[in-house]
């Protein structure tokens, strides 16, 4: 089955795989939205919930009413990202799909939760709204929730992906916190200086040298790939989140991720409860928590 959204501008497909966006394409058939090669990255715009990153070992502890813990094992970037969603059409530009938790998820992530994204074409403009429903009679729920959407780059065939660069919103000066690549997790008080008062960065491989970029201290909640050649490119407003990562893949791989996260991996300094992470979300009981960003095609 394909689901589609279309206008004059643009024409954007989902899957219920993931619940997620697989394709983009203006009205002259270019393709913004990275396709999936797995000899780089088999991923297009995976949706990460209940947490962004990773967890230490991948295991982390939910509190109990009682006071005492449950431990449970999520993967890197969470629970649902490899699961099917329901699709809903909701109108003519608006598409939903929506995950409850099945027996596996329930054991490692204890809530009654209900995820929600509803994708909504306006003119250039793609939203992706999540909503986050705790169905819980008494327990608060945390959680983090990002987008993972990969874009090709170049986006026309004859460019090369140094022809592109990044421009924020604002001037920015800023720091990124240290990562290791092999358990995800990351060293927020171990930081090397990144934006010296600068609105643009030239893309080159060698920034993603040692993994993603986590941009967890910028004042810009917009950023736009933009090429030196031509005037395709596309911008991301994230303003219900506060970071944003940046990554490819060291075998130089034609994509860019724009990533904007609601939290971030565990940190070194952190303990491994999950109520006790840096910027977590809460959810009240009978409660939804809504979060959204903007893609929008230049």
């Amino acid at each position: 089955m394909v689901i589609e959204l279309t206008n004059k501008d643009l024409t954007v497909q989902f899957k219920e795989f993931g619940g997620a966006l697989s394709s983009i394409k203006d009205s002259e058939g270019i393709e913004y939205l990275w396709q999936g090669d797995p000899e780089y990255w088999s991923g297009q715009a995976p949706v990460l919930f209940p947490i962004c990153g990773s967890l230490r070992n991948d295991i982390g502890f939910f509190k109990n009413e009682d006071g005492s813990f449950h431990k449970g094992q999520i993967p890197r970037h969470g629970l649902v990202r490899k699961e099917v969603f329901t699709f809903e059409q909701i109108s003519e530009n608006s598409v939903s799909f929506t995950i409850t938790p099945n027996q596996s998820m329930v054991a490692n992530y204890p809530y009654d939760f209900e995820l929600k994204i509803v994708y909504t074409l306006n003119g250039k403009t793609i939203r992706t709204e999540y909503q986050v429903t705790n169905h819980e009679v008494v327990k608060k729920m945390p959680f983090f929730i990002g987008g993972h959407p990969g874009f090709n780059c170049p986006i026309v065939n004859d460019d090369q992906y140094e022809d592109y660069y990044l421009e924020f919103e604002k001037e920015e000066t800023c720091s990124i916190p240290k990562a290791f690549p092999e358990t995800g997790l990351l060293d927020v008080q171990n930081r090397t200086a990144f934006l010296n008062q600068q609105k643009t960065i030239d893309l080159d491989y060698s920034l993603f040298a040692y993994d993603a970029l986590t941009l967890d201290d910028i004042q810009s909640r917009s950023v736009s790939l933009r090429s030196k050649k031509h005037d395709k490119g596309l911008t991301l407003d994230f303003s219900d989140f506060p970071n944003l990562i940046l990554w490819s893949t060291i075998n130089k791989s034609p994509f860019i991720a724009l990533e904007p996260w609601s939290g971030l991996s565990t940190s070194l300094e952190e303990n491994d409860t999950v109520e006790d992470k840096r910027l977590i979300s809460f959810v009240n009981p009978g409660e939804t928590v809504v979060k959204s960003f903007d893609i929008t095609i230049l």
